[in-house]
């Protein structure tokens, strides 16, 4: 499933107003989470994102970063698509937290006990190093934690 193309502005500092009609397009086939393609001048990225409603209005984050990425000032105008998101977690699985999980059944249990919410923050945090290694370890601590019986975010995600 995907919407039509259309063409908006940065509706306030990191937010994106989705049409009415796209947005019920995707909520009335219980599709909250989405992959938004966003088109500006030669350059495209695509990002996972969750529809929002605030009062009568749907609205998708855009971060600095990404604005930054395209080159995106508040007052110009871009292309965007949204897309049926059909990932496990609503964010693309970092492959060194996958295969830290695959090596260890009863973390990889624990963590898909997690709500979706918290499954995202775990994996966005792996996301947020760049470095392979770096991942790995941070991957290889939340699972030594997930077996030692700590459930809190803050704490999975600390050396003890």
């Amino acid at each position: 499933m995907k919407s039509p193309v259309f063409e908006t502005s940065i509706n306030s500092m990191h937010s994106i107003v989705i049409p009415l009609e796209i947005a019920n397009s995707f909520i009335s086939k219980k599709h909250k989470r989405v992959i938004v393609s966003i088109r500006f001048k030669d350059a495209t990225i695509r990002f996972h994102a969750a529809l929002q409603k605030r009062k009568d209005q749907f609205f998708v984050m855009f971060s600095k970063k990404n604005q930054k990425l395209l080159t995106i000032y508040p007052n110009d105008y871009f292309w965007v698509q949204l897309l049926e998101d059909t990932s496990k977690y609503g964010v693309e699985m970092p492959e060194e937290l996958e295969a830290v999980l695959q090596s260890d059944p009863e973390a990889s249990a624990i963590f898909e006990s997690f709500t979706d919410g918290m499954k995202r923050s775990l994996i966005y945090y792996i996301l947020g190093f760049k470095n392979s290694q770096t991942r790995i370890d941070k991957s290889l601590m939340i699972t030594e934690n997930l077996r030692l019986g700590i459930r809190d975010k803050r704490q999975l995600i600390k050396k003890l």
